[in-house]
């Protein structure tokens, strides 16, 4: 069973916490050449293409112009203790086990637009290159097509050697429309956090974001392998919503009034 998740734009590059272990990304020649096309970016190009801001198209110029093979840990961090948004706040990756971060080495996959798939102890540098972006590359028109089916094609090796050949999509629909899900040979649940007010239950992204992490935190801790299990998920006041789910989506709902 793979969990897979969103990178976050936050990003927190202080070695400090960082283990020492570390593995090497899977796609690293993918990014070597996607990297060529956004070397070639000016910050006027970066702040059209990503719709952010001078100070930002200035930062990730400089990002991108400094990037090079190989990762180390002198100049990159573990995917997983660099992302530092609300979902990395729900996983909370720093305080997990020894254990429990092997389990999530072999079952949490972070969708990129760079970097296609980081497992959380593959090194990575940083930068800001959302999936959705429309830079034309030697792929075609945007990062959908650079990346084609080789994400799936990826989960789809992995998971042949998993017990449980299932996916577990804690990602937002811009990065798991990467993974064309029609190429993937396994089934897909997808989980759904609601917040319920007043009696109404609705989707409140920053919230429904962090229990996409502590979801992944869940299932680590937990050695989850059967998907089934996951329905027992309690963190923050979330509950498993029987008359709300089927076979694609599971509902966690929880009570803010």
């Amino acid at each position: 069973m793979l969990v897979l998740l969103s990178p976050a734009k936050k990003l927190d590059f202080d070695r400090t916490y960082a283990p020492e272990t570390y593995t090497e990304l899977k796609f690293q020649k993918d990014t070597q050449e996607l990297l060529k096309t956004a070397k070639k970016q000016n910050p006027a190009d970066l702040k059209r293409l990503m719709k952010i801001s001078d100070d930002l198209s200035d930062l990730n110029y400089k990002r991108f112009q400094a990037m090079e093979f190989p990762f180390n840990p002198e100049n990159a961090k573990q995917a997983g203790f660099a992302f530092a948004g609300d979902t990395y706040t729900g996983l909370d990756i720093t305080t997990l086990s020894e254990a429990d971060l092997a389990f999530a080495q072999d079952h949490v996959r972070i969708l990129s637009g760079l970097y296609g798939i980081a497992r959380p102890l593959d090194l990575i540098q940083p930068y800001r290159l959302e999936m959705g972006t429309r830079m034309a590359n030697t792929r075609g028109e945007n990062l959908y097509d650079f990346w084609g089916e080789r994400l799936a094609d990826g989960l789809n090796d992995e998971l042949s050697s998993h017990s449980s050949k299932m996916i577990i999509n804690c990602a937002s629909n811009e990065y798991f429309k990467a993974v064309k899900p029609k190429a993937l040979n396994y089934p897909v649940i997808t989980p759904v956090f609601k917040e319920v007010k007043s009696g109404v239950a609705k989707v409140i992204g920053f919230s429904a974001k962090r229990a996409r992490g502590m979801m992944a935190r869940y299932i680590s801790q937990n050695r989850i392998e059967n998907p089934e299990d996951i329905k027992a998920f309690d963190m923050a006041g979330y509950s498993f919503q029987p008359d709300a789910s089927n076979d694609k989506e599971f509902h966690f709902h929880r009570d803010v009034s």
